[in-house]
């Protein structure tokens, strides 16, 4: 974790940015999401990704939208440039990855692929069960 962290720390992003960009892997997977929704599928305090919602509108990143059933609510949407931000992100850490990973043979990424998609089943097996925020699909897991 400690790497994780340093790596992160080594990003041009801000901290505030980059705990707000996570934000927006949800909502692209998942399409518009009511904040409170989004808040419980994070596992993050209402408090805190409200205030990571508002960077993203400043920023321009996510827009509010009127709720199609319930006209009181509102629905956060990824902008295009949301969008183009999180696949530059994305784009970031698979050369970084490919930079870390150059002279692995491909035995090795094999092996590695296995392995960590097998971490990544034991940790989620071990998340407390709640029905209202499942899992993502291994299909998703892979392209993280």
């Amino acid at each position: 974790m400690r790497l994780v962290h340093a790596l992160k720390a080594g990003q041009s992003t801000g901290d505030r940015d980059r705990a707000a960009h996570v934000l927006l892997f949800p909502l692209v997977r998942l399409g518009p999401l009511r904040q409170g929704a989004l808040a419980e599928l994070v596992h993050a305090d209402p408090s805190t990704v409200s205030r990571h919602v508002a960077a993203l509108i400043e920023q321009g990143l996510v827009l509010r939208v009127a709720d199609e059933t319930d006209g009181r609510a509102s629905r956060l949407v990824v902008t295009d440039a949301g969008r183009a931000a999180l696949e530059q992100a994305r784009a970031d850490r698979e050369a970084h990855l490919d930079r870390v990973t150059a002279d692995w043979t491909p035995d090795e990424l094999a092996s590695l692929t296995t392995l960590f998609g097998r971490l990544l089943d034991g940790l989620t097996a071990t998340l407390p069960s709640d029905p209202a925020s499942p899992a993502p699909p291994a299909s998703v897991r892979e392209k993280s």
